[in-house]
């Protein structure tokens, strides 16, 4: 043990220590605490996954709080999820056992007397979302002084899920207007174990602040890690197919989290699971965990996970992801690819918590392609996607860096609107300076901001006094006034799913009565549904049925493209392969070199087409898709343009147009062309979730600087072996 920094803990945290037969602190804490004690700047607490950061925030945090306890509240913490903050209470009130400090988590699940106890006498910590800090900042306006005129630190977890997000740079805005109401300055503190970029979080973290932010080198330490990657064909007609089993029979009778990319995968694979068991006699131990399941039912799968010696299986999207400690989970099951290296080091970073080997399986399905199918068709993207991912960290511990968002629209009239909200009516000049106050919003012009707040009162979101002050107009009130409007992205409305009188949870898409659909791994009927409530009550039923959710889609960087590029053509032994995936390695690495992709980077195909293989990231991707529909129409006599981001792009030709594609792409990245000249004066991308309530022009320049990159498109296609 550290003696010089143990003995500078408050007297609790030291019998804490000794209580839990803790033999040392970790480097991390020990960093930490050397930060927060010694100095008055912001503090960057980038570590692995396990690695102990909460603590290394909180007992310095703690021990400072002890020693000098405020009359408002001290510490505010923020999550970017429901599920981490519950995880956080439960190990913090461990903590607090024998310290008189208040700890309060606040969120839409939790109920009112415990919002209302902190409300009548803040103090201590608050544990809270971007969603609910925005609610206190509207609706506890007058109050916030006193609830936080002394605060003294916040701690943002998981950084690298707020930052080059609106979300983000919310908090940021939410942070400098508390700054300002209370003129108090408080320590910023972030967590992740996922950064690929350190200056870039450093910068985000001290957003609006004088103060300078700290990273303290650590060491990375030699974890263990058991990694394996399986292939399988599937046939949708098969009840219980050799996948199903497969996962079965990898989580059976453990304490498994499945993650997959999108919430049908989840309710798919539970539903399937489910069935096995109970053909084969073993217990119900499966759990449902994402944004759409009831909070009764979330609790109930997190409770599972974390109940000691007892088998559970959960699977899960992002909602599982990020920090929640299961301290014995055995094994985490990843379907098909993660989108990000930073979305893989996130997941396996959930098992191998108590010092056991970190242990995570992918399992990577596809339809069997058809004898006619198309070269891009035969390609496993899931696969190659995997060993790419893995490589990357395993050969560079690269992880990818997060890009800012330089016009935050949608933020932009939602920070509008939230300020009105809170002040009543605010000259326009008054509300102009406290925008531009905020830094998310530096890279705006004045005139942009005199344009948004002119077509705001056109559309009577705004409205003009007759004193000339601005306040919140009727249209606008309808915004405002509901719940929704605290979150910055986009939620669908869903409908209400109750079993007698339990919630189960919500879905998009409304059933007919009669029809059938699975939510919380379980196949219900539809026996009513209550148009005016949102409601649609059901009773359970043996057997599989419909999923009712829409696949979501996301960013890959091109690294990872052309990592997969590279898996397709070198000749190398991949340890972590089993059997199928390895022949299905092996029997796509044959078609590359028979189509020579080590020399081609487009092909012609049958009647007409060709295929473009542009080893490009999701961003990059799209702009070469906007250049060739706004460039090359006509000189390439092209029809259509499909495939599939950011794999591969089929266009379809005029007759013996195929050997001028290349030349085409490459004069035109030659030429001085600018991601304006790839969007048209009649368009206006409406992507986030105030878009709607934007004036045209400032949609287009925000789609061009935030959602093109013709610089790194160039680079790239100097490239091709065309």
């Amino acid at each position: 043990m550290n003696n010089n920094t143990f003995s500078q803990l408050a007297p609790f945290i030291q019998e804490y220590i000794y209580l839990h037969n803790w033999t040392e602190l970790r480097p991390v804490q020990i960093a930490a605490c050397e930060v927060i004690f010694n100095t008055d700047a912001h503090l960057l607490i980038a570590a692995a996954t396990a690695a102990g950061k909460t603590e290394a925030a909180f007992l310095p945090i703690l021990t400072l709080l002890y020693q000098k306890p405020t009359r408002t509240i001290n510490v505010l913490y923020i999550s970017p999820i429901k599920a981490l903050i519950n995880d956080q209470f439960t190990r913090l009130n461990d903590l607090l056992k024998t310290a008189d400090i208040s700890v309060c988590s606040w969120h839409g699940d939790i109920n009112q007397s415990r919002k209302h106890k902190l409300l009548k006498n803040p103090q201590g910590i608050l544990q809270i979302t971007p969603e609910s800090l925005e609610s206190l900042l509207i609706n506890k306006h007058q109050e916030l002084i006193r609830l936080f005129g002394n605060l003294q630190f916040v701690i943002i977890d998981e950084i690298h899920a707020f930052m080059g997000s609106e979300r983000g740079c919310q908090i940021i805005c939410q942070l400098q207007r508390l700054e300002k109401l209370t003129q108090t300055q408080p320590r910023r503190i972030g967590l992740s174990a996922t950064l690929g970029d350190y200056s870039m979080a450093e910068s985000w973290l001290s957003s609006g602040t004088n103060k300078s932010v700290i990273t303290p080198k650590l060491e990375a330490g030699n974890r263990q890690v058991k990694l394996a990657v399986e292939h399988f064909y599937i046939d949708q007609e098969i009840e219980e197919s050799d996948y199903d089993n497969y996962i079965f029979n990898l989580s059976k009778s453990r304490k498994c989290l499945i993650f997959a990319n999108n919430r049908t995968q989840t309710e798919s694979i539970i539903s399937s699971l489910r069935q096995i068991a109970k053909t084969e006699g073993f217990p119900d131990i499966y759990h449902v965990h994402h944004g759409s399941i009831s909070a009764s039912l979330r609790q109930s799968a997190e409770n599972a996970m974390r109940e000691p010696h007892t088998p559970a299986v959960t699977a899960a999207t992002l909602t599982l992801e990020l920090g929640i400690d299961i301290g014995e989970l055995e094994r985490v099951i990843q379907l098909e690819s993660p989108l990000s290296v930073a979305s893989f080091l996130q997941r396996l970073g959930r098992s191998g918590r108590r010092g056991e080997s970190a242990d995570m399986r992918f399992i990577c399905g596809e339809e069997k392609p058809l004898s006619e199918a198309s070269l891009p068709e035969q390609i496993p993207w899931q696969l190659l996607q995997s060993i790419a991912i893995i490589q990357l960290y395993l050969e560079e511990r690269w992880i990818e860096p997060i890009k800012p968002i330089k016009y935050p629209l949608s933020l932009l009239y939602h920070q509008t609107m939230s300020i009105l909200a809170a002040k009543g009516e605010i000259s326009p000049a008054a509300l102009a300076k406290e925008i531009f106050q905020l830094s998310p919003f530096a890279n705006f012009a004045k005139d942009d901001y005199l344009l948004l707040l002119r077509y705001l009162i056109d559309i009577n979101h705004l409205q003009k006094t007759e004193q000339g002050k601005l306040m919140i107009g009727l249209a606008g009130e309808k915004i405002v006034n509901r719940f929704q409007f605290y979150a910055v992205f986009a939620e669908s409305q869903e409908y209400k799913v109750k079993h007698g009188g339990t919630e189960i949870g919500s879905i998009v898409i409304l059933p007919a009565v009669g029809s059938q659909f699975s939510l919380a791994g379980k196949s219900w009927e539809v026996l009513e549904v209550d148009f005016k409530k949102r409601t649609i009550l059901v009773k359970q039923f043996e057997g599989k049925a419909t999923i009712y959710w829409r696949g979501g889609g996301g960013i890959i960087h091109s690294k990872i493209l052309q990592r997969m590029r590279q898996v397709l053509l070198e000749d190398k032994n991949y340890a972590y392969l089993q059997k199928n995936a390895q022949q299905r390695l092996n029997a796509v690495c044959e078609l590359a070199r028979k189509y020579e992709l080590d020399k081609n980077n487009i092909l012609l195909l049958e009647n007409g087409k060709c295929c473009i293989f542009p080893w490009l990231g999701t961003v990059a991707y799209r702009t070469l898709e906007r250049l060739l529909n706004s460039f090359c129409r006509e000189s390439l006599e092209i029809r259509n343009i499909g495939g599939v981001n950011p794999y591969y792009l089929i266009l379809k030709l005029g007759k013996d147009k195929f050997k001028s594609v290349y030349p085409e792409i490459l004069s035109l990245c030659e030429q001085r062309i600018s991601p304006e000249h790839l969007v048209s004066e009649a368009e206006a991308p409406e992507i986030n979730k105030y878009d709607q309530f934007i004036p045209y022009p400032l949609l287009r320049k925000a789609f061009v600087y935030d959602y093109l990159d013709m610089e790194e498109l160039r680079q790239i296609v100097k490239f091709w072996n065309n």
